[in-house]
């Protein structure tokens, strides 16, 4: 007799992350490789963030704060709502699935656009529930009529990427409250702003307002991308009281540990340093977008801190494996489902710099 597996495993698509240094440092044929795969920050931490960090460290014999009070706290001051109404988790993908667990059941529905963040579609084989995609429009954007044309009774949760990850596009709010106003309230919409304060629309406090007038909205963030604490996995989700005691319901205890809750109340102070990260990210943009546009390639119009490149008719293994050789590590677009296409976050000048040469030679 043999063990046995849940039949659902099979379901469950293959993660595939953007390729480590060591990994890159491997394939190519230089020692120097750079990563520009992951969308991570190419800043470290505040020195302040790393200095509590090194002060919390003594104290991890103990279990940390179940609750995270204080971070809530420090978060709900920010965004200047109730620390009932914020929860913490380890990154934003545990919201993701967390939510997918406690709001669907067999039969339900759960609706994303296509590409979009790759964690999307474990949500539904996870949870039983049924996925239903809706492609991208021609701008590489959400097509919000489609998408309430295909909620139905059964749809448990829509979820919205804005920026958008792989292709950075953004909606304005308007929008989205537009959208919000259409969608029965019975529709949990989630709205996964990873990348919301690099986008130069609208003021990133805008889309907390809509919590005030539709109740079945939850915010997802996270301090991996613009505070560059991607190694200690801490997102937030702001949402109502209700949505943060269900996930809390489904996850383990203690999901955020010591060290990562110290680091994110320390960074959320520093936003004098944030609009710093912004403004270094907008100058790179532009330095990469213009580069792009002189190697006649064509890009979607980014938001974030990365590129989604159209190659066009070229072969999108060949380019990878050129810029693969000449270290530098994007990510291939057909993983994120968008074949013909690469994503390539922004780092540096000198590396956006050797990016941009290594790409002009892989063509």
């Amino acid at each position: 007799m043999t063990v046995t597996f849940a039949e659902k495993l099979a379901r469950i698509p293959s993660y595939e992350p953007g390729a480590s240094l060591d990994d890159a440092r491997e394939r190519a044929e230089t020692a120097d490789a750079i990563k520009l795969a992951s969308n991570e920050s190419p800043l470290g931490p505040h020195p302040e963030v790393v200095e509590a960090i090194a002060a919390a460290a003594p104290g991890i014999n103990r279990y940390p704060d179940p609750e995270a009070r204080l971070l809530r706290t420090r978060i709900a001051e920010r965004c200047e709502t109730e620390p009932g109404r914020v929860a913490v988790a380890n990154g934003s993908c545990e919201f993701l699935l967390a939510g997918a667990l406690a709001l669907c059941e067999p039969g339900d529905e759960i609706l994303y656009a296509w590409p979009s963040f790759s964690i999307y579609p474990y949500m539904a084989p996870l949870s039983g529930a049924r996925e239903v995609r809706v492609p991208l429009d021609d701008a590489w954007e959400h097509d919000l009529d489609a998408m309430l044309a295909e909620i139905t009774a059964a749809t448990q949760i829509a979820v919205i990427c804005n920026p958008n990850n792989p292709t950075g596009t953004y909606l304005p709010v308007e929008r989205i409250g537009s959208f919000l106003e259409q969608v029965p309230k019975r529709t949990t919409v989630i709205l996964d702003e990873a990348y919301v304060e690099f986008q130069a629309v609208d003021d990133p406090g805008a889309s907390v307002d809509l919590l005030a007038d539709f109740p079945n909205l939850v915010l997802l963030r996270t301090f991996s991308k613009i505070y560059g604490l991607a190694g200690l996995r801490v997102g937030y989700a702001l949402g109502s009281p209700q949505f943060r005691a269900a996930v809390d319901a489904v996850r383990q205890p203690f999901s955020v540990n010591a060290i990562a809750q110290s680091a994110a109340c320390e960074a959320i102070r520093h936003q004098d340093d944030v609009e710093t990260r912004i403004e270094r990210n907008l100058v790179e943009r532009l330095f990469v977008e213009e580069g792009l546009a002189e190697l006649g390639l064509e890009s979607a119009d980014s938001q974030a801190n990365f590129a989604w490149v159209s190659l066009g008719e070229r072969d999108e293994g060949e380019v990878v494996a050129s810029l693969t050789k000449a270290g530098v590590a994007v990510r291939p677009g057909t993983p994120l489902g968008g074949p013909g296409n690469l994503r390539v976050t922004y780092g540096t000048r000198a590396e956006n710099e050797r990016f941009l040469a290594a790409l002009a030679e892989a063509i």
